[in-house]
């Protein structure tokens, strides 16, 4: 099993790609799409004449009179209804067995556990820390919705943090990655800047966050303002950080629909891919792939805003740890994110070595996957309003189609029902894109570069306020509204950005009202 130390250094967690800053692999290119595969999934391969009424069922639609056929179920089977509170993200898919939903239900409670220091006399709930972000998953994932960044009147980050990392050396590199990049985690910090601690023991900084806003006029004379952050880890506990270290804001994304998108094909993600632009329209999509530990193998990156993770159950065992301080059987280092440098949170009594074995173990932990996995995607709402159809034309006249597809089918599968065969709207590619120096972290990750991130699924996009309380869009928040987050779309997306600006009022409106009806 590899330790969390090597894990950081072989698959994550990266600085800013500046010329010399990061060593990337350099080794004969591969064909990704001939050597990735899902070893995840009990696939059931699809026969030529699935594979052509797919196609043709996910063409993109050339026909804005009326919705398309299924649209409205945004997940196919696994669809929810919408309800009209705060738990609009929180119900089953609509599609499990009586028997699974208690399973839901019991990885729900796992989900929402209040996690307490070592020792305890509440042996399945100690382990916290000694450095973490959230007591709880749902601490961060709010009512499983996104997070936000701190407002004026909060003392801490809660559903936000910041990843850090240098450049790494030959030593970090995985060969068999072509385009690898190399990075390490900071010396004293790692790779995720923990702002809690349990009793004893110093956080490692306060996320401190200013803005500068910018007007964005419109040829119809209407504005918009955009905040442009920086961020600042201040009241280091630890020392100083390295001196190459840089930062990456992240809010805790929604949790809707995941199981899904980990049943898509690789082959048909990958399908999408154009690193070099070969069809000419500006759009050079790229896989993020990784290493995975589970499987010992690169597997195509699904998970994060980098797509840096290929599995829920993954990303599930790395919030754990990274987030909550959490030992898994993944990464089962009972510290947590600790470093080396830090000796005494290495050395603090910790909550495994009981009849679990690690904090969370290996049963715990799917049941948390399992509930990840299954949360399902609410319908979407006014597909024949003829403003919202209005929209969707502009969405797709504009070219937003081009990075976030509206739909796939999902892998037949032998032991995943709920998942199995379904048509998806989830309006993503997975694929990497530079979004312009505006949005860029300066920090590679994998083989995203700084200037990179994952298309994000827009399903559900438009409960956002009824779910979370806000609508703070973006990695990081910045945007306050869906229209300040199309504004903040740059390099591969400008001429998409620009076409929006120069749109009549009333198609604006349009397009924002087919946003919110997603």
């Amino acid at each position: 099993m590899l330790t969390r130390s090597s894990r950081h250094a072989m698959l994550t967690f990266g600085l800013a790609l500046l010329a010399g800053s990061a060593i990337q692999a350099d080794i004969q290119a591969e064909d990704f799409r001939a050597t990735l595969g899902d070893p995840h999934l009990n696939v059931i391969p699809r026969t030529a004449e699935e594979t052509a009424r797919i196609a043709a069922v996910t063409a993109l639609s050339d026909d804005f009179t009326a919705p398309a056929r299924f649209e409205q179920m945004s997940a196919g089977a696994a669809t929810v209804r919408v309800v009209g509170t705060a738990d609009a993200f929180s119900q089953p898919s609509d599609n499990l067995t009586f028997e699974d939903e208690l399973t839901f239900k019991v990885g729900n409670g796992l989900f929402r556990k209040l996690w307490v220091s070592a020792p305890s006399s509440t042996l399945a709930s100690d382990g916290l820390g000694p450095l973490y972000n959230a007591r709880s998953c749902q601490r961060c994932h709010i009512k499983d919705g996104r997070g936000h960044p701190p407002e004026a009147e909060d003392s801490n980050a809660i559903s936000m943090f910041l990843r850090v990392s240098i450049p790494g050396t030959l030593d970090d590199l995985i060969p068999q990655i072509e385009g690898y990049i190399a990075t390490s985690p900071d010396p004293n910090y790692g790779v995720q800047l923990q702002d809690f601690a349990v009793q004893g023991y110093r956080a490692e900084y306060r996320l401190d966050i200013s803005y500068q806003e910018e007007t964005v006029t419109f040829p119809d004379g209407q504005t918009a303002s955009l905040r442009h952050p920086t961020y600042t880890a201040a009241d280091l506990g630890y020392g100083p950080l390295h001196p190459d270290a840089m930062f990456s804001p992240r809010l805790a994304p929604q949790m809707i629909g995941l199981g899904l998108l980990e049943a898509i094909p690789t082959a048909d993600i990958l399908a999408n891919a154009d690193p070099d632009d070969a069809n000419d329209d500006g759009i050079s999509g790229r896989p993020n792939v990784v290493w995975s530990l589970v499987h010992d193998e690169p597997m195509l990156g699904r998970f994060g805003l980098k797509a840096i993770e290929p599995t829920v159950l993954e990303q599930s065992a790395g919030a754990f740890a990274g987030d909550i301080g959490i030992s898994t059987p993944i990464f089962p280092a009972a510290a947590g994110e600790c470093t080396p440098a830090q000796v005494d949170c290495r050395n603090a009594i910790h909550g495994d070595g009981d009849d679990r074995g690690t904090e969370v173990d290996a049963e715990g932990l799917e049941l948390v996957a399992f509930y990840s996995r299954n949360l399902g995607v609410p319908a979407r709402r006014d597909v024949d309003d003829p403003q919202v159809l209005r929209g969707k034309e502009v969405f797709y006249s504009t070219g937003c189609t081009a990075c976030h597809t509206p739909s796939f089918v999902t892998h037949r599968l032998r032991d995943r029902p709920e998942q199995s065969f379904q048509l998806i709207w989830p309006y993503t590619d997975l694929l990497l894109h530079d979004m312009g120096e505006g949005l860029a972290d300066h920090r590679p990750e994998g083989r995203a570069t700084g200037r990179e991130w994952r298309t994000p699924p827009l399903w559900g996009i438009g409960l956002t306020q009824q779910v979370s309380g806000h609508t703070y869009f973006l990695h990081d928040g910045r945007a306050r509204s869906l229209l300040e987050a199309v504004l903040w779309h740059g390099g591969e997306a400008a001429p998409q950005r620009d076409a929006v600006i120069a749109l009549p009022t009333e198609d604006r409106a349009a397009l924002i009202a087919f946003l919110e009806s997603l």
